[in-house]
């Protein structure tokens, strides 16, 4: 099979309007249906055995829920939203583990891309637009603190997401420590690293940590990397856009893996 059509989109999926669904049954139907949801927001002053029923499906579903003011429930929802709003998501979320196993039935080295707590969705769109380009397996993003896979980031992907996997992982500490165990050497590309990544040998099985411009990678996931990396600077600027970076160091991965002798 090829790698291009692992991944399935619903079909007529969008994140516009008809993407959000309101109402505690709206909502409790399509968590039942297992429809994919980037998260649900129910208001701070929602309270009851209805709102703690949907609290835990999405719990058991590893859904992130928040908690905001009614009114900004009522600038999304038109109608009776009783406070509670879901978002229903772009793409279907494929399981890591199916990804590996898959690079492996066809003797290939996996190349995964991770994503902390990236939340500017037009830099995920970018960002996935190289990966799908540079032959990325799949992409991995924390359930809580990512942006929505939503129209913009369809939009900014080029249609990328229509085709490269995308995982989204509860504990990404868990998800290195896996990735590990399965044969691949994690990278983290940061600042303050000292090897650049032109030094380092990201060749064969691996994965690549970018993080969020503001805050960088978290660092309990710097501690258990086998690289920190970094892109070397020569301007008066000290940092380069997110998805810029990114496409950097993915394409020396491609530069190691296929124009090395």
């Amino acid at each position: 099979m090829e790698k291009r059509n692992f991944k399935k989109l619903r079909p007529g999926a969008n994140a516009s309007k008809e993407s959000i669904v309101f109402g505690i049954r709206a909502v409790e139907e399509a968590l039942k249906a297992n429809r994919e949801i980037e998260k649900i927001v129910i208001s701070t002053v929602a309270e009851g055995y209805q709102y703690a029923t949907l609290l835990t499906m999405a719990r058991n579903r590893n859904i992130a829920v928040q908690r905001v003011p009614r009114e900004k429930i009522e600038r999304e929802a038109n109608g009776n939203h009783q406070g509670v709003l879901a978002y229903l998501s772009a793409v279907i979320y494929q399981p890591l583990a199916d990804v590996i196993q898959h690079c492996q039935d066809q003797g290939r080295d996996p190349f995964i891309l991770i994503l902390d707590r990236i939340t500017d969705v037009r830099n995920i769109g970018a960002i996935v637009r190289t990966a799908e380009c540079a032959g990325v397996d799949a992409v991995v993003v924390p359930i809580k603190g990512s942006a929505m896979l939503n129209a913009d980031a369809m939009k900014t992907s080029a249609g990328g997401l229509n085709y490269i996997p995308v995982c989204r992982e509860p504990d990404l500490v868990e998800t290195v420590k896996y990735l590990q165990a399965s044969g691949l050497k994690v990278a983290a590309c940061t600042e303050d690293a000292a090897a650049t990544i032109f030094e380092t040998d990201l060749n064969g099985p691996c994965a690549i940590i970018m993080g969020s411009e503001g805050e960088g990678i978290e660092n309990a996931l710097l501690r258990i990397c086998d690289h920190l990396v970094k892109i070397p600077m020569f301007g008066r600027l000290g940092s380069l856009n997110v998805s810029v970076a990114t496409a950097l160091i993915t394409y020396e991965v491609v530069r190691q893996r296929h124009y090395v002798v």
